[in-house]
Protein backbone atom coordinates (compact mmCIF):
# COMPACT_ATOMS: atom_id res chain seq x y z
CA UNK A 1 0.00 0.00 0.00
CA UNK A 2 1.43 3.34 -0.96
CA UNK A 3 -0.46 6.92 0.84
CA UNK A 4 -1.93 9.39 -1.72
CA UNK A 5 -3.94 11.53 -0.05
CA UNK A 6 -3.73 13.28 3.24
CA UNK A 7 -7.03 15.07 4.67
CA UNK A 8 -6.83 18.93 5.56
CA UNK A 9 -10.24 19.10 6.34
CA UNK A 10 -12.93 16.27 5.67
CA UNK A 11 -15.75 17.70 4.71
CA UNK A 12 -19.60 16.78 6.54
CA UNK A 13 -19.33 13.59 6.26
CA UNK A 14 -17.01 11.44 4.34
CA UNK A 15 -16.42 7.73 4.53
CA UNK A 16 -14.72 4.82 2.84
CA UNK A 17 -17.19 2.43 1.08
CA UNK A 18 -16.91 -0.63 -1.19
CA UNK A 19 -20.08 -2.80 -2.08
CA UNK A 20 -20.46 -4.38 1.26
CA UNK A 21 -21.28 -6.99 2.93
CA UNK A 22 -24.35 -8.68 1.14
CA UNK A 23 -22.90 -12.14 2.25
CA UNK A 24 -22.98 -11.08 6.21
CA UNK A 25 -27.52 -10.90 5.68
CA UNK A 26 -28.32 -13.86 7.59
CA UNK A 27 -26.02 -13.11 9.93
CA UNK A 28 -27.87 -10.17 10.87
CA UNK A 29 -25.34 -7.42 9.22
CA UNK A 30 -26.14 -4.81 7.83
CA UNK A 31 -25.34 -4.86 4.09
CA UNK A 32 -24.32 -1.48 4.03
CA UNK A 33 -21.22 -0.34 0.85
CA UNK A 34 -21.65 2.82 -1.26
CA UNK A 35 -25.61 4.82 -1.50
CA UNK A 36 -24.73 5.18 -5.07
CA UNK A 37 -23.87 1.89 -6.89
CA UNK A 38 -23.66 3.53 -10.22
CA UNK A 39 -21.62 6.37 -9.53
CA UNK A 40 -19.61 4.32 -6.97
CA UNK A 41 -18.65 2.29 -10.09
CA UNK A 42 -17.95 4.30 -12.70
CA UNK A 43 -15.83 6.13 -10.88
CA UNK A 44 -13.54 3.21 -10.15
CA UNK A 45 -13.73 2.20 -13.62
CA UNK A 46 -12.44 5.69 -15.01
CA UNK A 47 -8.91 5.27 -12.85
CA UNK A 48 -9.13 1.81 -14.13
CA UNK A 49 -10.01 -0.35 -10.75
CA UNK A 50 -12.07 -3.10 -10.20
CA UNK A 51 -15.94 -1.85 -9.86
CA UNK A 52 -16.08 -3.08 -6.43
CA UNK A 53 -12.56 -1.19 -5.33
CA UNK A 54 -13.43 1.41 -2.19
CA UNK A 55 -13.81 4.87 -2.73
CA UNK A 56 -14.13 8.04 -0.66
CA UNK A 57 -18.64 9.03 -0.10
CA UNK A 58 -18.42 12.33 0.37
CA UNK A 59 -22.08 13.60 1.51
CA UNK A 60 -23.52 17.13 0.66
CA UNK A 61 -20.05 18.91 0.88
CA UNK A 62 -16.16 17.38 -0.02
CA UNK A 63 -13.37 16.87 1.68
CA UNK A 64 -10.34 19.21 1.02
CA UNK A 65 -7.36 16.87 0.28
CA UNK A 66 -3.63 16.91 -0.85
CA UNK A 67 -1.83 14.78 -3.22
CA UNK A 68 1.12 12.84 -1.20
CA UNK A 69 2.13 11.94 -4.67
CA UNK A 70 1.07 11.56 -8.02
CA UNK A 71 -2.39 9.85 -8.34
CA UNK A 72 -5.04 9.03 -10.98
CA UNK A 73 -8.74 9.87 -9.79
CA UNK A 74 -12.41 10.06 -10.82
CA UNK A 75 -15.06 11.72 -9.49
CA UNK A 76 -18.54 11.09 -9.53
CA UNK A 77 -21.80 11.42 -8.41
CA UNK A 78 -22.93 14.53 -7.21
CA UNK A 79 -21.53 17.63 -7.92
CA UNK A 80 -20.28 19.35 -5.41
CA UNK A 81 -18.01 21.53 -7.07
CA UNK A 82 -14.51 20.31 -6.95
CA UNK A 83 -11.94 22.06 -8.17
CA UNK A 84 -7.70 21.00 -8.27
CA UNK A 85 -5.49 24.12 -7.16
CA UNK A 86 -8.38 26.18 -7.13
CA UNK A 87 -8.94 25.25 -10.93
CA UNK A 88 -12.39 23.48 -11.59
CA UNK A 89 -12.39 19.83 -12.87
CA UNK A 90 -14.77 17.81 -14.66
CA UNK A 91 -16.74 15.17 -13.19
CA UNK A 92 -17.03 11.51 -14.43
CA UNK A 93 -13.81 12.10 -15.71
CA UNK A 94 -10.10 10.81 -14.66
CA UNK A 95 -8.12 13.41 -13.43
CA UNK A 96 -4.38 13.42 -12.70
CA UNK A 97 -2.72 14.73 -9.55
CA UNK A 98 0.90 15.41 -9.03
CA UNK A 99 2.47 15.57 -5.46
CA UNK A 100 1.14 18.29 -3.63
CA UNK A 101 -1.80 19.44 -5.56
CA UNK A 102 -4.91 20.13 -3.69
CA UNK A 103 -8.11 19.14 -4.13
CA UNK A 104 -11.03 21.22 -2.60
CA UNK A 105 -15.05 21.37 -3.09
CA UNK A 106 -16.89 24.56 -3.41
CA UNK A 107 -20.99 24.44 -3.30
CA UNK A 108 -23.23 21.65 -3.58
CA UNK A 109 -25.30 21.49 -7.38
CA UNK A 110 -26.95 18.79 -6.94
CA UNK A 111 -26.98 15.89 -5.68
CA UNK A 112 -25.88 14.53 -2.31
CA UNK A 113 -23.24 12.12 -2.31
CA UNK A 114 -20.03 12.16 -4.53
CA UNK A 115 -17.92 9.47 -5.07
CA UNK A 116 -14.05 9.95 -5.23
CA UNK A 117 -12.17 7.16 -6.92
CA UNK A 118 -8.34 6.62 -6.56
CA UNK A 119 -6.09 4.24 -9.04
CA UNK A 120 -5.55 1.35 -7.39
CA UNK A 121 -8.62 1.23 -4.84
CA UNK A 122 -8.55 3.35 -1.71
CA UNK A 123 -7.52 1.01 1.05
CA UNK A 124 -9.28 0.33 5.13
CA UNK A 125 -9.67 -1.66 7.43
CA UNK A 126 -11.44 -4.98 6.22
CA UNK A 127 -14.42 -6.54 8.49
CA UNK A 128 -16.46 -9.69 7.25
CA UNK A 129 -15.10 -9.06 3.35
CA UNK A 130 -15.58 -5.71 2.90
CA UNK A 131 -13.76 -2.05 3.70
CA UNK A 132 -17.21 -0.62 4.50
CA UNK A 133 -17.57 1.74 7.00
CA UNK A 134 -20.28 0.35 8.98
CA UNK A 135 -20.51 3.21 11.95
CA UNK A 136 -23.33 1.56 14.72
CA UNK A 137 -20.56 -1.44 14.76
CA UNK A 138 -17.41 0.97 14.62
CA UNK A 139 -15.79 -1.11 11.79
CA UNK A 140 -14.31 -0.82 8.34
CA UNK A 141 -12.49 2.03 6.48
CA UNK A 142 -10.98 4.06 8.42
CA UNK A 143 -11.38 2.32 11.82
CA UNK A 144 -15.07 2.30 11.51
CA UNK A 145 -15.64 5.97 11.82
CA UNK A 146 -15.81 9.18 8.74
CA UNK A 147 -12.41 10.58 8.02
CA UNK A 148 -11.35 12.97 10.15
CA UNK A 149 -8.18 16.32 9.78
CA UNK A 150 -5.04 14.65 9.43
CA UNK A 151 -6.22 11.29 8.27
CA UNK A 152 -3.99 9.88 5.77
CA UNK A 153 -5.79 7.49 2.85
CA UNK A 154 -3.50 5.11 1.36
CA UNK A 155 -3.75 2.87 -1.74
CA UNK A 156 -3.49 -0.71 -2.85
CA UNK A 157 -0.56 -0.88 -5.51
CA UNK A 158 -1.40 -1.10 -9.37
CA UNK A 159 0.79 -1.74 -12.61
CA UNK A 160 -2.39 -0.09 -14.46
CA UNK A 161 -0.72 2.84 -16.17
CA UNK A 162 -1.97 6.78 -14.82
CA UNK A 163 -3.95 7.71 -18.35
CA UNK A 164 -6.26 10.63 -17.38
CA UNK A 165 -9.42 11.69 -19.69
CA UNK A 166 -11.22 9.31 -19.60
CA UNK A 167 -14.85 10.15 -19.12
CA UNK A 168 -18.00 8.62 -19.16
CA UNK A 169 -20.48 10.25 -22.03
CA UNK A 170 -23.29 12.87 -19.85
CA UNK A 171 -26.19 10.94 -21.86
CA UNK A 172 -25.01 7.77 -19.88
CA UNK A 173 -25.23 8.76 -16.25
CA UNK A 174 -28.29 8.81 -13.98
CA UNK A 175 -30.42 11.99 -14.58
CA UNK A 176 -30.68 12.88 -10.45
CA UNK A 177 -32.75 15.72 -11.13
CA UNK A 178 -35.70 13.42 -11.92
CA UNK A 179 -36.54 12.31 -8.62
CA UNK A 180 -39.00 9.96 -9.93
CA UNK A 181 -38.23 6.54 -8.20
CA UNK A 182 -39.79 3.38 -10.43
CA UNK A 183 -41.22 1.42 -8.44
CA UNK A 184 -42.92 -2.19 -7.96
CA UNK A 185 -45.67 -2.97 -6.03
CA UNK A 186 -44.56 -4.54 -2.92
CA UNK A 187 -46.18 -8.15 -1.42
CA UNK A 188 -48.27 -5.88 0.57
CA UNK A 189 -49.89 -3.87 -1.67
CA UNK A 190 -53.19 -5.11 -1.56
CA UNK A 191 -53.57 -4.36 2.04
CA UNK A 192 -53.57 -0.47 1.06
CA UNK A 193 -57.05 0.87 1.00
CA UNK A 194 -58.00 2.20 -2.30
CA UNK A 195 -57.45 5.73 -1.55
CA UNK A 196 -53.56 4.86 -0.25
CA UNK A 197 -53.38 2.80 -3.34
CA UNK A 198 -53.90 5.64 -5.49
CA UNK A 199 -51.28 8.23 -3.22
CA UNK A 200 -48.70 5.83 -3.31
CA UNK A 201 -48.22 6.42 -6.84
CA UNK A 202 -49.39 10.02 -7.16
CA UNK A 203 -48.39 12.14 -4.39
CA UNK A 204 -45.43 14.10 -3.67
CA UNK A 205 -43.04 13.19 -0.63
CA UNK A 206 -40.11 14.79 0.92
CA UNK A 207 -37.52 13.40 2.75
CA UNK A 208 -37.76 13.71 6.39
CA UNK A 209 -34.99 15.29 8.29
CA UNK A 210 -34.71 12.39 10.41
CA UNK A 211 -33.17 10.28 7.60
CA UNK A 212 -29.91 8.96 7.41
CA UNK A 213 -27.88 5.55 5.17
CA UNK A 214 -29.97 3.68 6.80
CA UNK A 215 -34.01 4.65 5.75
CA UNK A 216 -35.41 7.60 4.55
CA UNK A 217 -38.32 8.39 6.36
CA UNK A 218 -40.88 10.09 3.58
CA UNK A 219 -43.35 12.85 4.51
CA UNK A 220 -46.73 13.37 2.85
CA UNK A 221 -49.93 11.80 2.19
CA UNK A 222 -50.53 9.27 5.03
CA UNK A 223 -51.07 5.95 3.65
CA UNK A 224 -53.70 3.10 5.57
CA UNK A 225 -52.98 -0.57 4.95
CA UNK A 226 -55.12 -2.04 8.28
CA UNK A 227 -54.66 -6.15 8.90
CA UNK A 228 -53.01 -7.97 10.85
CA UNK A 229 -49.73 -7.78 12.38
CA UNK A 230 -46.98 -9.77 10.45
CA UNK A 231 -44.08 -11.62 11.32
CA UNK A 232 -40.57 -10.21 10.55
CA UNK A 233 -38.92 -11.32 6.96
CA UNK A 234 -35.75 -10.28 5.05
CA UNK A 235 -35.19 -7.35 3.81
CA UNK A 236 -33.64 -5.51 0.92
CA UNK A 237 -32.62 -1.73 -0.10
CA UNK A 238 -35.50 -0.51 -2.15
CA UNK A 239 -38.06 -1.85 0.22
CA UNK A 240 -40.81 0.71 1.02
CA UNK A 241 -42.38 0.12 4.52
CA UNK A 242 -45.24 1.42 5.90
CA UNK A 243 -45.24 2.30 9.94
CA UNK A 244 -48.52 2.11 11.85
CA UNK A 245 -48.03 6.06 11.62
CA UNK A 246 -48.84 5.39 7.52
CA UNK A 247 -45.50 7.53 6.71
CA UNK A 248 -43.35 5.42 4.29
CA UNK A 249 -39.95 4.51 4.80
CA UNK A 250 -37.81 4.15 1.81
CA UNK A 251 -34.84 1.79 3.30
CA UNK A 252 -30.73 2.60 2.01
CA UNK A 253 -27.45 1.39 1.87
CA UNK A 254 -27.28 0.24 6.22
CA UNK A 255 -30.84 -0.79 6.64
CA UNK A 256 -31.67 -3.72 9.21
CA UNK A 257 -31.49 -7.12 7.99
CA UNK A 258 -35.36 -8.12 9.36
CA UNK A 259 -38.55 -6.81 9.95
CA UNK A 260 -42.62 -6.83 9.96
CA UNK A 261 -43.71 -4.20 8.97
CA UNK A 262 -45.98 -4.21 5.57
CA UNK A 263 -44.10 -3.74 2.44
CA UNK A 264 -46.19 -1.77 0.10
CA UNK A 265 -43.76 -1.42 -2.90
CA UNK A 266 -39.98 -1.78 -4.13
CA UNK A 267 -38.02 0.64 -5.58
CA UNK A 268 -36.33 -0.79 -8.95
CA UNK A 269 -32.34 -1.04 -8.99
CA UNK A 270 -31.89 1.52 -11.72
CA UNK A 271 -33.61 4.04 -9.68
CA UNK A 272 -31.67 3.53 -6.39
CA UNK A 273 -28.84 5.94 -7.59
CA UNK A 274 -31.64 8.85 -8.03
CA UNK A 275 -32.98 7.97 -4.32
CA UNK A 276 -29.09 7.51 -3.20
CA UNK A 277 -29.03 11.18 -3.96
CA UNK A 278 -32.00 12.86 -2.44
CA UNK A 279 -30.93 14.84 0.66
CA UNK A 280 -33.61 15.93 3.20
CA UNK A 281 -36.42 18.09 2.25
CA UNK A 282 -35.81 16.73 -1.38
CA UNK A 283 -39.09 15.72 -2.82
CA UNK A 284 -39.90 12.68 -5.37
CA UNK A 285 -42.38 10.54 -6.49
CA UNK A 286 -43.04 7.00 -7.11
CA UNK A 287 -44.33 5.77 -10.06
CA UNK A 288 -45.91 2.28 -10.69
CA UNK A 289 -43.47 0.25 -12.92
CA UNK A 290 -44.01 -3.78 -14.05
CA UNK A 291 -40.43 -5.78 -13.48
CA UNK A 292 -39.69 -6.32 -17.56
CA UNK A 293 -39.71 -2.58 -17.37
CA UNK A 294 -37.21 -2.79 -14.14
CA UNK A 295 -35.30 -5.36 -15.46
CA UNK A 296 -34.90 -3.12 -18.96
CA UNK A 297 -33.90 -0.33 -17.29
CA UNK A 298 -31.04 -2.43 -15.04
CA UNK A 299 -30.09 -3.73 -18.36
CA UNK A 300 -29.12 -0.43 -19.79
CA UNK A 301 -27.76 0.81 -16.78
CA UNK A 302 -24.98 -2.23 -16.58
CA UNK A 303 -24.20 -1.32 -20.49
CA UNK A 304 -23.73 2.14 -19.69
CA UNK A 305 -20.84 0.60 -17.04
CA UNK A 306 -19.81 -1.87 -19.41
CA UNK A 307 -19.10 0.58 -22.24
CA UNK A 308 -16.51 2.23 -19.57
CA UNK A 309 -14.73 -1.17 -20.60
CA UNK A 310 -14.08 -0.49 -23.66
Amino acid sequence: MTEALRVVQPGLFTTIQDIGRPQAIAAGVPPGGAMDRFAHSAANMLVGNERGAATLECTLSGPYLVAERDCLIAITGADLDPHVNGASVPGWTGVLLAAGDELTFGRRRTGARAYVAVGGGVAGDRWLGSMSTNLMCGRGGMDGRALISGDVISVHDSTVPLIAGRTMSEHLRPRYEERTLHAIAGPHFTRLQPESRQALFEATYAVSHDSNRMGYRLEGARLDAPGDELLSFGLVAGVVQLPSGGQPILLMADHQTAGGYPIVATVASASMPIAAQLAPGDELRFTETSIEVALALRADQRAALESLTN
